[in-house]
């Protein structure tokens, strides 16, 4: 059963258009990633899924209610936490919960009691007097989640929830994710770490307004990256990536960190040109050895493969 149907979505914004005709659907309980680079169009297409902006061209329906025809149906299905998290600063931990409360519509008794619920899962039992502003980026994140699904909405849009936070409170956001999976709600969640991308069962990549490439996690790796990929650690990475992707048997070249990555048609020959040119160019290499493809090797193989189309 899908809960979320997108339909030729577009929005443009005088001549610039942010989402081009996309397509896709979610179905009841998915965890599903919408992934891409800053101004990719995520942002926007989350607010056009929550009723906030209509659409130039093209509907969805999400939760059964068309975002266009049925805005407030929409907005009172959903949950929806923004990258700012959604929280008033200058409000105690306790007035944004119970603020949310009652814009929802919970009676006292629903509030008391999922007061309770998001106080433990943010772990600020004792800190309700605290002002949310001086909380950790972290506690927001969990505060904000919180009071994001206070009404217990059967479907959730989290539009670049981790921005800002360190990876250890990351990880524990993604714990609680999982569990709203689990009890059946549908999690949407736009992101630029595309690390995070492997918790979720599905997934989007868009790029300049236009969707690249879908599947899961594995999917994705299996289907576009088709070669073996290296990871040669060396002494100086920017001028091994120069040698090396000047070569016609490097089929791609990227940096990741302080790492070369470069794909080849065979790993055995590649190692060994690699290993030639570079010391050929006087540099140190540590390591060569061949890894599992990321989502972020499949995402700079599909930007450079538009790029050559372009071009």
């Amino acid at each position: 059963m899908n809960t979320i149907e997108v339909s030729n979505l577009t929005k443009r914004f005088g001549t610039f258009t942010a989402v081009d005709h996309i397509n896709f659907d979610v179905k009841q309980g998915e965890i599903f990633g919408f992934l891409g680079a800053n101004g990719a169009g995520k942002s926007t297409t989350i607010r056009m899924l929550c009723a906030l902006l209509t659409s130039t061209e093209g509907t969805a329906r999400v939760g059964g209610f068309d975002i266009n025809k049925e805005p407030h149906k929409v907005k009172e299905s959903i949950g929806y936490m923004s990258q700012k998290f959604s929280l008033y600063e200058d409000l105690t931990v306790d007035e944004n919960i119970d603020f949310f409360g009652r814009v929802y519509g919970l009676t006292n008794h629903e509030l008391k009691d999922r007061k309770k619920w998001v106080l433990s899962i943010a772990n600020l039992e004792g800190r309700e007097r605290s002002i949310t502003g001086t909380l950790s980026g972290g506690w927001k994140q969990r505060l904000a989640l919180g009071c994001a699904v206070l009404h217990r909405p059967r479907i959730v849009f989290l539009d670049e929830p981790t921005s800002g936070v360190d990876p250890v409170m990351r990880r524990k956001f993604w714990e609680l994710i999982n569990d709203m999976s689990a009890e059946g709600v549908t999690v949407l969640v736009t992101t630029h770490f595309l690390e995070e991308a492997e918790y979720c069962n599905d997934i989007i990549l868009i790029n300049a307004g236009k969707i690249i490439a879908t599947g899961s996690p594995k999917e994705l790796k299996e289907n576009y990256i088709k070669y073996p990929i290296l990871e040669v650690q060396c002494s100086n990475v920017i001028q091994a990536m120069e040698e090396v992707e000047s070569q016609p048997w490097a089929v791609e070249t990227s940096v990741f960190g302080t790492y070369l990555h470069v794909s080849v048609p065979n790993e055995d020959e590649g190692k060994n040109k690699i290993t030639a040119i570079l010391r050929e160019s006087k540099i140190d290499i540590f390591n060569i050895e061949r890894i599992t493809p990321s989502l972020e090797d499949v995402f700079i193989y599909l930007l450079e493969e538009q790029a050559r189309k372009k071009n």
